[in-house]
């Protein structure tokens, strides 16, 4: 414990002062009944156990005093207090499957309106990224706990091209870890030493696709990279397995919800999976997602604590006072 202004615990000598006086009085008039003895005259009072018990109110009134003044020093304590901490990074699949209007405006208008109604419930222990991927992927937002940043590049998706879930987890990957992540497959399928990119427990990625893997490296591989990692992938499933029709470039192409390959990522990286099938469950999902609770020591002052106490004890003091000898002191 230390205190902001320790120079007020010099008043402490006080509570000696106080003590001293007391005992002073109880003496005074413990030699006073024994005078009045001698001259025939019987002092009813407490006996035994009772007499003894007379002094808790006292007691009670010098805690309460030491404790008011302690507290007027300011003390602070190392408080242990639960936290939401971690890193998120938000995972979008931006492909012309994303334009399908099975969920209104669009699979991505009500995946991007989600996103943000998420954003803003996060606690600021919270890092948030952003990755966007089609046939590529690119990190539009570097993990940060700037809320409008976030914001500002969940409003800049927009979609084009394929779908590759697995260059979508490597670049959330590299998002979580702060650096460029190039492995070699088949050193990962082999649990080579090659794929250490080292252990990010309390990190999370929300990828939300519709699942239709068109493209390389296999998302099944980085979903095992992933797992290594500590780095647990819960997954979104956007649209309908019955599908939709959905017009790119002038051609009418079918796109349907392809649940097994986003099941999979979410269960080999302890995830879990999730289907949106309107925009207001797509909503709910996000708030139900889970993160990493832990706890954290931080200074804090503890005056208010200290006084509540010291109140406690005084009104116990005087509620036995007033119970035994009919007054408060």
């Amino acid at each position: 414990m230390s205190f902001r202004d320790p120079w007020l615990l010099v008043l402490l000598a006080l509570v000696p002062v106080m003590v001293a006086a007391y005992v002073r009085s109880v003496r005074r008039r413990a030699r006073r009944a024994a005078t009045l003895a001698t001259q025939g005259i019987v002092v009813t009072g407490a006996v035994g156990r009772r007499r003894r018990l007379r002094h808790v109110p006292f007691a009670l009134f010098v805690a309460a005093l030491a404790l008011l003044l302690v507290a007027l020093a300011r003390p602070e304590a190392e408080i242990t207090v639960p936290r939401r901490v971690g890193t998120v990074v938000l995972a979008f699949d931006v492909s012309n499957s994303m334009r399908a209007k099975d969920l209104e405006p669009t699979r991505l208008d009500a995946a991007k309106t989600a996103a943000r109604a998420f954003v803003d419930e996060q606690p600021s222990t919270i890092r948030i990224g952003v990755v966007s991927f089609g046939d590529g992927a690119a990190i539009l937002q570097q993990p940060t706990d700037r809320r409008a940043d976030v914001l500002a590049a969940i409003d800049r998706l927009s979609v084009g091209g394929g779908t590759s879930l697995g260059q979508g987890l490597y670049s959330a990957l590299s998002a979580i870890a702060g650096k460029p992540i190039a492995i070699d497959e088949t050193a990962l399928a082999s649990d080579s030493a090659e794929v250490d990119i080292g252990y990010y427990g309390s990190a999370t990625v929300v990828l939300l696709s519709d699942g239709e893997n068109t493209g390389r490296p296999d998302p099944a591989t980085v979903a095992d990279l992933a797992s290594i990692a500590g780095v647990q992938v819960d997954t979104i499933g956007v649209g309908t397995e019955d599908g939709t029709d959905v017009a790119i470039e002038g051609f009418t192409v079918a796109t349907r919800l392809d649940r097994a390959v986003l099941e999979q990522i979410a269960t080999a990286t302890n995830g879990t999976y999730f289907e949106a099938t309107d925009t207001e469950s797509l909503t709910e999902i996000y708030r139900s997602i889970d993160l990493e609770l832990t706890t954290e020591s931080e200074r804090t002052e503890i005056t208010a604590l200290l006084t509540v106490v010291a109140t406690v004890l005084l009104a116990a003091g005087a509620l036995l006072s007033v119970r035994w000898s009919g007054r408060v002191v």
